[in-house]
């Protein structure tokens, strides 16, 4: 029986920008590994010359169980620029309202990845956590960064994944012959649009992940994700 979510760290609003949960420890059954999904959004293309507007982190088992999300908008980084194209982007009328979602309730970078901290901790009584980024050069680059900046260490030392790699070789096909257009139509969920708001897209690409990794392993399809949150 699914039940309410536990919010695993204090002063998290029912908003966007502040939701961090994370499922009951008797519902599921220990796992060796979680996958967790990571998004963020950005205002440049690395981390310390730009800053993180946003990241969002999606948490599955290999049964497709969704078992904790945790989003944050975070405050720039002092001293940090704005990268002309990136802004450009973000003003084009598509993308115009997940920039303004990004900017709701901003907390600094030091209680972002402090409070994710702690969630990722909680998370490991399910398994142990591997991020997966789309691609992960940018995704787990720009928090493999601000954990380093704020905390001093990655509570996931260098644990990721990367979305399109792990497709090619499912594919057996190169890197760049690969892209979410050629992915299988049984690996993209209906339902879950790609809306560069952090924690949708993270949603949605750990079900993609989850659907290859189910392929690759020889496992059954499984059709919808199951909120056990």
């Amino acid at each position: 029986m699914r039940r309410k979510a536990l919010v695993s760290s204090q002063g998290a609003s029912s908003g966007g920008a502040q939701q961090s949960t994370i499922a009951q420890e008797q519902q599921l059954q220990p796992t060796q590994e979680i996958y967790v999904s990571a998004d963020i959004e950005a205002n440049g293309p690395c981390p310390g010359l730009f800053s993180m507007l946003s990241f969002g982190l999606a948490a599955f088992t290999i049964e497709k169980r969704l078992v904790g999300t945790f989003t944050r908008n975070l405050e720039l980084l002092d001293g940090a620029g704005t990268d002309e194209r990136t802004t450009q982007w973000w003003a084009l009328t598509e993308n115009a309202e997940a920039y303004r979602k990004s900017r709701e309730n901003p907390v600094s970078p030091r209680t972002a990845m402090v409070e994710c901290r702690e969630w990722l901790e909680q998370l490991k009584r399910f398994g142990k956590p591997i991020v997966c980024g789309a691609p992960s050069g940018f995704d787990f680059t720009f928090l493999y960064y601000y954990f380093q900046r704020e905390l001093g260490s990655s509570p996931v030392g260098f644990a990721s994944l990367d979305l399109r790699s792990y497709a090619a070789a499912v594919m057996k096909k190169q890197y760049r012959q690969v892209g979410k257009r050629q992915y299988p139509a049984e690996w993209i969920d209906d339902g879950l649009p790609h809306t560069h708001v952090a924690l949708d897209d993270a949603i949605e690409q750990g079900c993609i992940l989850i659907n290859m990794m189910r392929d690759n392993l020889g496992l059954p399809h499984v059709s919808q994700l199951v909120d056990a949150r």
